[in-house]
């Protein structure tokens, strides 16, 4: 199982939201490029960008700070964020990111899904976010009626690399991630998917890793910027 290292971008900074509202943004550290070097300097394989004042604006919005990530380290990382049309998606995989995470567009425009990842093999993932087990767009402002297992599994014959599922209640507060829920969506479909929202320590990473459903991986931020988590101890451990 992967852990990816999270760099959420807000205003050119590395920040962690408090359950997705961003009026409750912690700064962590104003160059988000070194934070991504200690990330790989500490072992990481992978790491997970997000550009949040873009899901808000529906464009990329923390491009340069993205641009100086991808610049300055070599492990391939993903981005989501404001991605929602086929040039963003052409342009950003053309800088170098390994993967688009297309979250809103899923739901709205799924059809553009579906001809990126036909376009880009290996390169689209998709974003699921959702409280209650209802998806949210657009930043998470927007509730939807939308059930996240079916979302996922109208894709699945897409050809999307992966479903990052983050349990928007979870994220950053630090309380353990939604292990059941996320490990039923792994189970119901045969993309690869991520957990995402409340990883906060190692028996965090080892119950996902442990929950039978075979994740991919896991995205952690807060719990590696406050220190609950070491991210050398537990990329040893899952390598283990």
């Amino acid at each position: 199982m992967i852990l990816y290292p999270a760099i959420d971008l807000k205003d050119g900074h590395a920040v962690r939201l408090l359950r997705g509202e961003m009026e409750k943004a912690t700064v962590f550290n104003t160059d988000p490029a070194a934070q991504a070097r200690a990330f790989v300097e500490a072992g990481c394989e992978w790491l997970h960008l997000v550009d949040l004042n873009g899901a808000f604006a529906g464009e990329p919005v923390n491009g340069a700070a993205v641009e100086a990530i991808l610049a300055d380290t070599k492990v391939p990382a993903q981005l989501g964020g404001g991605i929602r049309d086929m040039k963003t998606i052409e342009t950003w995989l053309e800088k170098g990111l390994a993967r688009v995470i297309l979250g809103t567009v899923a739901v709205e425009t799924p059809e553009l899904v579906r001809e990126a990842a036909k376009a880009f093999p290996g390169q689209v993932a998709v974003g699921i976010d959702a409280r209650g087990g209802k998806v949210a767009t657009r930043g998470w402002a927007e509730e939807t009626d939308f059930d996240a297992t079916e979302l996922a599994q109208s894709f699945e014959d897409a050809g999307v690399a992966a479903i990052i599922y983050t349990d928007i209640n979870r994220d950053g507060a630090m309380q353990g991630p939604n292990v059941e829920a996320t490990a039923a969506l792994a189970r119901a479909v045969s993309i690869p998917v991520i957990a995402s929202g409340g990883v906060s320590s190692l028996d965090d990473l080892i119950a996902l890793r442990d929950c039978g459903a075979g994740l991919n991986g896991a995205i952690s931020g807060r719990a590696l910027y406050d220190g609950a988590l070491d991210l050398s101890e537990a990329l040893s451990v899952l390598a283990g």
